[in-house]
C-alpha cells in the first residue's frame, strides 16, 4: 500500500541524491529551468494503430491543430510518432514515417511551437530534424553513434529512453532485479557517454515504463513496477541530467475513467522529482501541477 511510510522509507534509503542539482540548457531558444521548474510534452501520434484515439491525428492539417492546441493547454513541447509501440501495430518504415512526420513538424515549428520526434530510426532521426524538430526521443537502445549527429548539429536535446531490447519495437520478456533503478543508472552512465561523445550537450533520462515487454501485460505486476520506478527516479538525478516519464494508462483499474489514469500517475513522477512528463492529457496533467504549486 501506498502511503507516507512508504514514501518516508524510499527517501530516509536514498536521501543523498534527491536534491541532486541537474543541468539546465535551452531548447529551441526557450530556457528549460530544470531545477526550479516541472514542464509538460504533450503527444501526436500519426500511426492509425496508437490505441489512445484522442491523440491520434491522420491529417498534417488535424496535427498542426493538436500541437496548437496542446500548447494553449500548457504544453512546452510536443511529441510526435510516426509508428505506435503496440504488440500488434504494423511496422513504418522510413518512407511512411518521413511521409507522416515531416510536414506537420515543418508546418508545427514555423508557428513556433517546440517539436520533439519519437524515432529509433537514424533517417527518420535526420530527416526530422532537418525539417524543424529540437527534441530526438529516442526509442532504442544506443549502438550507432550517428543517431545523435542531427541532435548534436541543430543543438537540441535527446531524451534517451531505458530500452532492455534494441528498439521498443525488439523487446521480449522485462528483466527484472532486486534494484531496477541501480541498472538503469549503469545503463544511462554508458548512454550518456556515447551522446557526449557525438557532441550531444542537452541530455534527459526516461526510465520507460512502456507496456510493450510481453511479460508486462499483466496488470497488476506491470503498475506495481511503475510505481516503484515513478517513486525512486530522482536516484537518477545522480548522473546530473533531468529525468522525463511518459506516463501510463492502466486501464486494467481505471476502466471507463481510463483518461485520468495519466493524472494519477503524474503525481508519483512529481513526487519521484520527475522534471518532465509526457501525457496525452495536458489539462489534466498542467492541473495537477499546478496544486503540487501550492507548496
Amino acid at each position: 500500500m501506498l502511503n507516507l511510510k512508504k514514501l518516508t522509507e524510499i527517501y530516509e534509503r536514498y536521501r543523498e541524491f534527491y536534491d541532486a542539482q541537474v543541468q539546465e540548457f535551452n531548447i529551441a531558444g526557450k530556457k528549460f529551468a530544470w531545477n526550479t521548474e516541472r514542464y509538460v510534452m504533450g503527444v501526436v501520434n500519426l500511426s492509425p494503430d496508437s490505441w489512445y484515439r484522442e491523440s491520434v491525428c491522420l491529417s498534417t492539417q488535424h496535427a498542426v491543430e493538436r500541437c496548437r492546441v496542446l500548447t494553449a493547454q500548457g504544453a512546452s513541447i510536443v511529441d510526435i510518432g510516426a509508428e505506435s509501440t503496440i504488440l500488434n501495430a504494423v511496422r513504418a518504415d522510413t518512407d511512411l514515417q518521413n511521409s507522416r512526420l515531416l510536414p506537420v513538424i515543418r508546418e508545427a515549428a514555423s508557428q513556433g511551437i517546440t517539436i520533439s520526434v519519437e524515432t529509433y530510426n537514424h533517417s527518420v532521426a535526420e530527416m526530422a530534424f532537418a525539417a524543424g524538430a529540437r527534441v530526438l526521443n529516442l526509442t532504442g537502445n544506443v549502438t550507432d553513434p550517428a543517431i545523435f549527429r542531427p541532435v548534436s548539429e541543430h543543438h537540441g536535446a535527446v531524451i534517451l529512453c531505458y530500452v532492455q531490447g534494441r528498439t521498443v519495437r525488439d523487446v521480449a520478456d522485462y528483466r527484472f532485479s532486486e534494484d531496477i533503478v541501480g541498472d538503469m543508472l549503469e545503463y544511462f552512465a554508458r548512454s550518456i557517454d556515447v551522446a557526449a561523445a557525438a557532441g550531444v550537450t542537452r541530455i534527459l533520462l526516461d526510465p520507460g515504463l512502456g507496456f510493450y515487454y510481453k511479460n508486462l501485460q499483466d496488470s497488476s505486476r506491470r503498475v506495481r513496477h511503475q510505481m516503484e520506478v515513478f517513486l525512486q527516479t530522482f536516484r537518477l538525478k545522480k548522473l546530473g541530467w533531468p529525468l522525463c516519464h511518459a506516463l501510463p494508462h492502466a486501464f486494467e483499474y481505471f476502466r471507463e475513467e481510463v483518461t485520468t489514469a495519466e493524472a494519477f500517475f503524474a503525481q508519483l513522477a512529481l513526487l519521484g522529482g520527475t522534471h518532465l512528463l509526457r501525457t496525452h492529457e495536458v489539462p489534466r496533467v498542467s492541473a495537477v501541477m499546478r496544486a503540487y504549486d501550492q507548496l
